[in-house]
């Protein structure tokens, strides 16, 4: 799989991880979908420390990365993407535990390449992810692209 893609779905990925922090507002429901669209927000503004600041520090994907390399993934991403849009969806939410949090959640995403103004790539993604409540925030735990 090609560098360009791989980061391009870890940047969907962390716009869905930093679904994860929340405020002392709502129920647990109403604050993980106040949280993605904070992060949906971040991700426009190609702000990695946005994006990042609600991983876990026991973060780790389907394919075994932790937080510092998902934090690479997004910075070099948008390096390569001049802009971005995000459209999301939460599919399924729900809360199998007093404190955690499992959502399903289909972003639609249209970049634009910084070497070409006049590229534009669109995918589609669904996202599995798990959140944890920690320090009175929700944090996500694991995330896994389950296709496009």
């Amino acid at each position: 799989m090609p560098i360009h893609r791989t980061v391009h779905r870890f940047l969907v990925f962390i716009t869905l991880a930093v679904l994860a922090a929340c405020g002392d507002k709502g129920s647990p429901e109403q604050q993980v979908r106040a949280v993605i669209e904070q992060m949906e927000r971040a991700a426009e503004d190609r702000d990695v420390g946005g994006l990042t600041a609600h991983l876990s520090e026991e973060y780790r994907d389907a394919n075994g990365r932790g937080a510092e390399e998902a934090a690479r993934y997004v910075r070099g991403y948008f390096i390569a993407s001049q802009s971005i849009h995000l459209l999301t969806r939460i599919e399924e939410l729900t809360f199998p535990m007093d404190g955690e949090a499992r959502a399903r959640v289909q972003v639609g995403m249209l970049g634009r390449d910084a070497a070409d103004q006049w590229d534009l790539a669109a995918e589609l993604h669904t996202f599995k992810i798990a959140l944890r409540r920690e320090d009175g925030e929700w944090r996500v735990t694991f995330l896994e692209v389950l296709g496009k």
